[in-house]
């Protein structure tokens, strides 16, 4: 189970109710793709900081229906993303062990190690 708290500098966020193991699945939740032809009108809105690429070759957005969108961003993550276009969901794994009242956490970048800048400052 999953709960959103309240982070000071962060927003809300998505915190563990029961422990995760390493490689247990946390969620998997269905998206709502957003075509690469609506894209323009979609990124002048909130929403554009919410969505994730899409498609086979990131033509597209989606915005995942799920608790897990909320997710915060961190460097060091202890949770990842994966995407599955045929189903139309995006899984969310454990990398470590996760404890009760713990947020998780994903690179927005796609890759646990990535440390490319993103598109806000990050407060870890």
């Amino acid at each position: 189970m999953l709960s959103v708290w309240e982070f000071e500098g962060k927003g809300r966020g998505v915190v563990a109710t029961r422990t995760y193991r390493k490689g247990d699945v946390i969620d998997e939740s269905p998206v709502l793709v957003i075509p690469a032809r609506d894209w323009p009108h979609v990124e002048q809105t909130v929403l554009s900081d919410h969505c994730f690429r899409w498609g086979e070759q990131d033509e597209d957005a989606a915005l995942i229906l799920g608790v897990c969108q909320l997710c915060n961003h961190s460097y060091e993550p202890n949770a990842r993303y994966t995407r599955n276009l045929e189903r139309c969901t995006i899984r969310f794994e454990a990398l470590r062990d996760i404890g009760p009242g713990e947020e998780i956490t994903v690179n927005y970048n796609g890759r646990a190690a990535d440390r490319t800048d993103v598109w806000f400052e990050v407060k870890e």
